[in-house]
């Protein structure tokens, strides 16, 4: 890869996606010229282009402006998702253009640097946005790379500074293997993206690989059970960092701390949901490590309002909840379920999801079955494709019929709104992470639930 200092453009083949977003934002505010091709127009890419960013939705090479035609001046860069028969991919391999995946360009931007990376097939996001918050309330000089929007900043880019960076470690196609952090957590390894790993083993042996890349000198936190050498977390357990005398008041969670050098006490979490719990001790954990002082992250803490699409409230009044979750997985579902029946326990609870991928709706079909059959009501929508091509078999009706929920049904996207003001649940919530997160910015505007 080319010296970044010596780019002065920098094109983004799916410029839409959420890492990649980030990325174009922080060449952008380092004074970079950025512009780039996504599939659909989305609200981050409205965001993109109300920071000056070019953007087109046309795969062509006249699409791509003249002025990152220059292969001596423009690095571009692209996400795995992205197909090989793109046009505007081809036309910068066949004109010899240094062209670097994200997770590339994310690694060398973090190599120099103080780094701490948070990895694991859940929990990634919430966590490693609330490390970047309660770094950037620390009054240090962090830059936060995140997998999701942080509501307290409006955006997957937290900037304050460039001497530490925090960042998701995605273990999709590998990325996190780009990574050589000084301060790592592993929040959980549950068989996921078997179309790239084949098997839940080799799943697990790349969480080892990346573990082995923490810097001789860097500490590496695990969830308390995961079968990897490091410093625990857990939520009322034995662990070395751990959450104790957990209540519930007003909504949120009051616990205290319990680490190595003693224990913070009366910690407040305004997140619903045990997993988010186990989150927040991560979070601390690193921060505590990092030097951060006790009281500035009880502050913090408080303050951190979540990350979008992860259990987002879109509708919240005394009679009719709807809650927006990025869930697509069922370890992700029982999370969002049991965080559900901890908040409403008298409630009837309308699920909606939208499966996300051909593979993985085949790989954990009946898991996901028994996940959605614990919803008082389903509302099913068919698979969101993203990168693939349809499997033989494999449907959102076959789901259907493994589910045990009496008042199921599969429904096209244009009924969503006829069949949520006909539910008697006043808990609605709707799951995945294909387009129905634009679906329902579309529904909570017109509903008058």
């Amino acid at each position: 890869m080319k010296n970044l200092d010596n780019i002065s453009h920098f094109y983004f083949i799916g410029i839409g996606g959420i890492g990649m977003s980030a990325l174009a934002r922080y060449f952008k505010a380092a004074g970079k010229a950025v512009a780039g091709y996504d599939k659909t127009p989305s609200g981050i890419t409205d965001a993109l282009e109300a920071l000056g960013i070019a953007i087109s939705f046309e795969d062509s090479e006249e699409a791509i402006p003249s002025a990152f035609k220059d292969k001596e001046t423009t690095l571009v860069v692209y996400t795995p998702a992205v197909p090989k028969a793109h046009k505007g991919y081809k036309y910068f391999v066949q004109q010899g253009f240094d062209i670097q995946k994200r997770a590339a360009v994310l690694g060398f931007l973090t190599r120099e640097k103080f780094c701490l990376a948070v990895a694991g097939t859940h929990g990634k996001t919430t966590t490693s946005a609330m490390l970047g918050h309660l770094m950037a309330a620390c009054d240090l000089p962090v830059t936060a790379f995140l997998g999701g929007i942080a509501e307290n900043y409006q955006s997957n880019l937290i900037q304050q500074g460039e001497d530490i960076v925090v960042v998701e470690a995605d273990e999709f196609d590998r990325s996190f293997m780009q990574l050589y952090p000084n301060i790592a957590a592993i929040t959980s390894m549950d068989a996921d993206h078997l179309d790239i790993y084949g098997d839940a083993e080799s799943l697990q042996q790349s969480f080892r690989d990346f573990a082995a890349q923490v810097k001789e000198d860097g500490v590496l936190f695990v969830k308390n059970g995961l079968p990897l050498d490091g410093i625990t977390v857990g939520v009322e357990d034995d662990s070395a960092y751990t959450a104790l005398k957990i209540r519930i008041e007003n909504g949120a969670y009051q616990f205290d701390l319990k680490h190595p050098a003693g224990l913070i006490e009366d910690l407040v979490l305004n997140l619903p949901g045990r997993h988010n719990l186990s989150n927040a001790i991560t979070a601390l954990a690193m921060a505590l490590r990092y030097g951060c002082p006790a009281d500035k992250l009880a502050k913090a803490l408080f303050a951190f309002k979540g990350v979008n699409r992860r259990f987002t409230y879109r509708i919240k009044t005394e009679t009719e909840v709807l809650i927006d979750d990025y869930a697509h997985h069922p370890t992700e579902i029982d999370a969002v379920h049991s965080a559900v029946r901890e908040m409403y326990p008298d409630k009837r609870v309308l699920a909606v999801f939208q499966p996300h991928l051909y593979s993985r709706t085949r790989d954990f079909m009946e898991d996901f079955a028994a996940s959605l059959s614990q919803f008082d009501e389903l509302l099913l929508l068919d698979i969101y494709p993203a990168r693939e091509e349809p499997i033989d078999g494999v449907n959102s009706q076959k789901l259907l019929d493994l589910i045990t929920t009496p008042r199921k049904e599969l429904v096209a996207k244009q009924e969503l709104r006829e069949k949520l003001e006909a539910s008697k649940a006043s808990v609605k919530v709707m799951m995945g992470a294909g387009d129905i997160g634009e679906e329902i910015l579309k529904l909570t505007k017109s509903l008058s639930l």
